[in-house]
């Protein structure tokens, strides 16, 4: 690659993918790093926990404060603590620093069958009231219902993920009436799905005295996913006290916005909302594709 294109790769090759990932990092920008499973605990244990794939600041800070440094010690710590601190990130962290990755590598050319569209992001700043949530769910709920409708397809669910920032994880989701790629509709089932299960901000202590199963803290990513997927053509009987017309409109007026922004690019039509937290509002979702993630072990 050098030689023909002039740049340098660095290259990672091991029995997994996690430590085909770390070698790839372990010697930049040139060079070739091997990670096979009689060498892994010498190269890869004496290194800080933080290099290992999905060790961010947050998680790093706890597993300092467990006095966990190096990857090595978070392989030889107790799973079952680290599952009590960190929740399932915990096992799944300890399996990927004892070289338990088993997950297979995908051929290329191939693709499973699209059974949901998600988007989530990790916000800027943390979210800290209704409002900042509201903000980013209808900016991932755009990109997810116009991915829906760019492929053909409605959804028939709508699911929620939400992160606090400890890393706290909950999922949820919710039948929807009709199966729908309008924005509005994916948006305000999923904040509905947020406010029936969380609060903010943390300061609410009326709230936390008589509903302690609401958490309190801000959060620092959600996400939404529209699943159990039809297509366009799927036929459905509709509420008899639906406004059908104003259903149609509203889905024609989403199909102009993509023109849109199809042609003079994502900005060049906002929702009012965003203008109340530029910083929160200042990412175009699908382009940038922040699909919302599947468990790494499948």
């Amino acid at each position: 690659m050098k030689k023909e294109l002039g740049i340098t790769v660095s290259v990672g090759v091991s029995f997994n993918k996690i430590f085909a990932k770390l070698g790839s990092d372990y010697k930049k920008p040139d060079a070739i790093t091997t990670m096979y499973e009689d060498e892994f605990q010498r190269k890869a244990w004496c290194l800080p926990v933080s290099d290992l794939l999905y060790v961010g600041n947050a998680t790093n800070k706890k597993l300092y404060s467990m006095g966990i440094r190096t990857i090595g010690d978070l392989a030889k710590s107790d799973e079952t603590l680290l599952v009590r601190k960190l929740g399932k990130m915990g096992s799944i962290l300890w399996a990927f620093a004892n070289g338990y990755d088993e997950s297979p590598v995908k051929l290329e050319n191939t693709s499973a069958p699209v059974k949901s569209v998600g988007n989530s992001t990790t916000t800027p700043r943390d979210m800290e009231t209704d409002e900042d949530v509201k903000i980013v769910l209808y900016i991932l709920a755009e990109s997810v219902a116009a991915r829906l409708r760019e492929n053909g397809f409605r959804c028939r669910t709508v699911e929620i993920s939400v992160r606090d920032k400890e890393l706290f994880h909950f999922s949820k989701q919710v039948k929807l009436q009709n199966a729908s790629n309008i924005t509005k509709e994916i948006a305000e089932a999923g904040y509905r799905l947020y406010k029936d299960n969380y609060r903010l901000p943390a300061d609410d202590k009326e709230l936390k005295s008589s509903r302690p199963e609401f958490f309190q803290k801000p959060l620092r990513s959600i996400g939404i996913r529209g699943t159990d997927l039809v297509t366009d053509y799927f036929w459905e009987q509709l509420d008899m006290f639906m406004d059908p017309q104003a259903r149609e409109k509203q889905m024609k007026m989403d199909e102009t916005v993509d023109i849109i922004r199809k042609r003079f690019g994502f900005y060049s039509v906002q929702r009012g909302l965003m203008y109340r937290d530029r910083i929160l509002s200042a990412c175009d979702a699908k382009s940038d594709h922040m699909v919302h993630p599947h468990g790494y072990f499948g």
